[in-house]
């Protein structure tokens, strides 16, 4: 025990890339714990305020407004990473803010385009998945969580290449609080669904203008108040750029068809609501499970860009090795307490919703593996082959999405839990194993010249 200790702590000293990977995903991990406990006491409390059936409703519209504001919006996040970075690392802050200026405006128009898309296509959602039109109303409603959303993705992706990890960590503290707080205010008041969706949309609010804020500083305080009027000249071709752009957000797209915010749309389709319902608080019962290891995906990655760009490639595998080791450590610890206690667990929702804890168990076969090796995509999108994460998860994704249409009907939530962890198994599977092959490629091609600290 003594010689672990001493390993540890001469790992903490000698490993300043970890330390600061560490100290980065601490930010976020700290007020992650918050938002998580917030989150699963908000969901327990609206689940209980308005059934599994209606508590369908909210899951299929917030999700309904997700999933369209991620298909036709460009999240400019990984564009922000993978251009800004590396100029920031030559600091060339000219370039930095035109690729922070090019992001900010690609994303804002084609998030006012998703606004008027969603406009168009929400009846459709209130008469075919929540299957009332009376809901229609409620899609309207939150409708203006995409406006709330118009530059997130920028904002965070120019915190993250900055070190304002912190104040991303702040900001989502303050808007879990707030929206936690009407959702209990709701339900000691009685209230109904439309206070349930201005809760969550207050929340969003908060951290979408907060973070704009806060990136607009962030810019102002190391790029100069004038970073937006940086010239585009001497930039990667339009044709580069915008095959990054259009790669990336395919295989975002791609992901999400296979992610569980499209399952609510599917199980309320070929199911009902209450289905739906209890899918959802099977759900957020496993977010433990990802919260804190998907806080080291915006950490490890602009960290992975950099050691790319500067060929430290033992640098890069001692980080991958030790993350990963973290990773599986509280996975494993998680799946084996979940698999005792969650039935107990799932109680506290409602008799009804006792009846998820197979399906959460399927699904937590799929979401360990996507957990331990949490940084499968960003490792290709560090080398800037954006197109084989997309390839990968766009085959996947039609496979999976295939054959729900054939087995959901039939065999119902069971069908679905067991396509999405495989989905998982499979696509995440391919994307390490051969990821890992490129970066051994990529070494012998231009090996390090700096020796690295052992």
């Amino acid at each position: 025990m003594s010689s672990l200790r001493e390993r540890i702590i001469r790992i903490w000293k000698e490993d300043p890339l970890l330390k600061r990977v560490l100290r980065n995903t601490s930010y976020l991990f700290s007020s992650q714990v918050v938002v998580m406990a917030l989150a699963m006491g908000q969901s327990l409390l609206a689940a209980q305020l308005l059934g599994s059936a209606i508590y369908g409703w909210v899951t299929i519209i917030t999700d309904f407004g997700t999933n369209v504001n991620k298909i036709f919006s460009f999240r400019m996040n990984e564009f922000v990473v993978r251009y800004m970075a590396p100029e920031m690392v030559k600091k060339d802050y000219q370039k930095a803010g035109a690729f922070a200026k090019i992001a900010a405006l690609t994303e804002g128009s084609t998030s006012l385009f998703a606004f008027l898309v969603y406009l168009l296509i929400l009846p459709f959602g209130a008469q075919f998945i929540v299957k009332d039109t009376s809901s229609i109303q409620y899609f309207y409603l939150y409708s203006l969580f995409i406006i709330a959303n118009i530059l997130y993705e920028t904002s965070t992706g120019i915190l993250q290449v900055l070190d304002r990890y912190r104040i991303q960590g702040t900001l989502q503290v303050i808007q879990s609080i707030v929206t936690a707080s009407i959702v209990a205010f709701a339900f000691f008041t009685k209230g109904n669904i439309a206070l349930i969706l201005i809760a969550y949309l207050v929340g969003k609010f908060i951290l979408g203008f907060g973070s704009i804020i806060a990136a607009w500083k962030a810019l102002n305080d190391k790029l100069g108040p004038q970073w937006f009027l940086a010239s585009l000249k001497g930039l990667p071709s339009f044709r580069e750029m915008a095959g990054f752009t259009i790669s990336t957000n395919l295989s975002a797209t791609a992901k999400l068809l296979t992610s569980s915010s499209l399952e609510s749309q599917l199980i309320g389709y070929f199911l009902d609501t209450r289905a739906a319902g209890i899918f959802s608080v099977v759900t957020n019962v496993t977010v433990p499970l990802m919260t804190p290891i998907s806080q080291f995906i915006p950490t490890t990655y602009p960290e992975m860009t950099r050691s790319i760009a500067a060929k430290k490639w033992q640098e890069l595998k001692q980080m991958l090795r030790r993350v990963t080791l973290i990773s599986a450590s509280w996975t494993a610890f998680f799946f084996i307490f979940m698999a005792i206690f969650g039935h107990w667990i799932l109680n506290f929702w409602g008799a009804d919703f006792v009846n998820g804890y197979p399906i959460m168990l399927i699904m937590m076969i799929g979401y360990s593996v996507s957990n331990v090796f949490f940084w499968n995509r960003s490792i290709w999108l560090s080398f800037g082959k954006a197109n084989i994460p997309l390839v990968v998860i766009m085959v996947c994704a039609v496979l999976k999405i295939g054959l729900a249409f054939v087995l959901l009907p039939r065999f119902g939530m069971t069908a679905e839990a067991l396509l999405l962890s495989g989905n998982f198994v499979v696509s995440v599977g391919f994307l390490t194993i051969f990821g890992m092959k490129m970066l051994r490629q990529a070494e012998k091609i231009d090996p390090e010249t700096i020796e690295m600290a052992a």
